[in-house]
């Protein structure tokens, strides 16, 4: 039936233009509307935007990952008034931090981010934190910044899910419920799924917990491994998230390593680490990556810290016609937590300059020789 309508209105666009173009003296041809036969017939679409469907049928899925999402302020040190100031400057739309980043989330399947903070109206502040140089909060309604910005998913494993205690966190999980966007801790799987599968997330604090008993397992190592193996016995594709390491360093420490090498082992298809605000090398190990971490990407923890410069790693996962997965490769957008030279003004954007993009990737390389990856490329290949 489609492809008699089709021919029966290519006939009658053909009759039309010919009888315009014998009586061309009617038309203004510098005013004429440039109309094209796409918006005359309905045609079949094959989505391509990130890579849906290859022609030989199988399914690509681009995945994007970031460092720290720190949004707000400290109402318990009066700290983050900068942050409190430039929202203001913008209106009150949070939307300005992703101003820059928006266009690239919105192409991929998923980003996932370390939301390291609460949304809270809590002034609570347990014991245990009092002592903390900073401790992040903000408004659960501006928790829109995420969906709004094609920001699906957050890891919530970290030193700063609990700056305002158990309320604080519950609030936290209830507003990303309440907003769409998926959460993982280690003992909440976060689930997203995709064109036909569901990528299964976990996400584990570290630091100093590696060898410390947790539940019935004797230390970390040991949890790690047995979450993922039963994780990927129910879910094709499992992404890993670490908060580990040390801050300010660029290299990642050999319980970083050991840990990173366990999950692979037990399943994970992905590792992404983040904690040290400053980017450390990519690692391919037994065919997957581990990213030791991110650095930072919309951080309202300094206004002007002293390295400015990140990068936002995507990655792609090709699904074929019989459900098979595997990974075909990864870039990196390298970025400057700001979008002005001074100061830090909480809004990520990507570098254009390409001597700042070569001392990123040198960085990456030179602090990775003995084990990184030996190319970042900037475009799929």
């Amino acid at each position: 039936m489609l492809k008699r309508f089709t021919a029966f209105m290519l006939i009658l666009l053909l009759a039309f233009t010919s009888a315009a173009l014998a009586e061309d003296s009617f038309y203004d041809m510098d005013e004429e509307e440039d109309i094209s036969i796409l918006d005359s017939i309905e045609v079949e679409e094959t989505e391509t935007a990130a890579g849906v469907v290859d022609t030989d049928g199988s399914t690509t899925i681009t995945i994007t990952c970031t460092g720290d999402f720190t949004i707000g302020e400290d109402n318990y040190h009066r700290k983050g008034k900068k942050f409190k100031d430039e929202l203001k400057n913008h209106g009150n739309d949070i939307n300005f931090t992703m101003q820059n980043m928006r266009s690239i989330l919105e192409q991929d399947d998923m980003t996932l981010v370390n939301f390291e903070g609460t949304f809270t109206n809590t002034k609570h502040v347990p014991d245990s934190k009092k002592g903390n140089s900073f401790l992040f909060n903000i408004d659960p309604a501006y928790a829109y910044v995420l969906p709004q910005n094609s920001i699906e998913a957050v890891s919530l494993a970290n030193n700063h899910v609990m700056d305002h205690g158990t309320e604080g966190y519950e609030d936290t999980k209830k507003t990303l419920d309440d907003n769409g966007v998926v959460f993982s801790t280690s003992e909440d799987v976060g689930t997203f799924p995709v064109k036909g599968i569901t990528i299964a997330m976990l996400s584990y604090l570290c630091i100093d917990r590696y060898d410390k008993p947790v539940g019935e397992y004797s230390n970390l190592y040991d949890k790690v491994a047995a979450d993922i193996a039963t994780l990927k016995q129910q879910y094709p594709l499992v992404i890993v998230s670490f908060h580990w390491g040390n801050e300010l360093d660029y290299t990642p420490t050999e319980r970083q390593k050991k840990m990173g090498h366990i999950a692979v082992d037990a399943g994970a298809d992905l590792v992404v680490g983040h904690h040290s605000h400053r980017i450390n090398p990519i690692e391919e190990y037994n065919g997957k990556y581990i990213c030791y971490s991110l650095g930072n990407f919309c951080f309202a923890g300094n206004d002007k810290p002293k390295d400015m410069n990140s990068f936002v790693f995507q990655t792609r996962f090709k699904i074929n016609r019989d459900g098979d997965i595997s990974n075909t490769g990864f870039r990196i957008i390298p970025i400057q937590i700001t979008s002005v030279k001074d100061r830090n003004n909480y809004t990520p954007t990507p570098i254009t300059d390409d001597l700042k993009i070569e001392g990123i990737i040198s960085t990456l390389k030179d602090n990775g020789k003995d084990f990184g990856v030996s190319e970042y490329p900037l475009e799929w290949k």
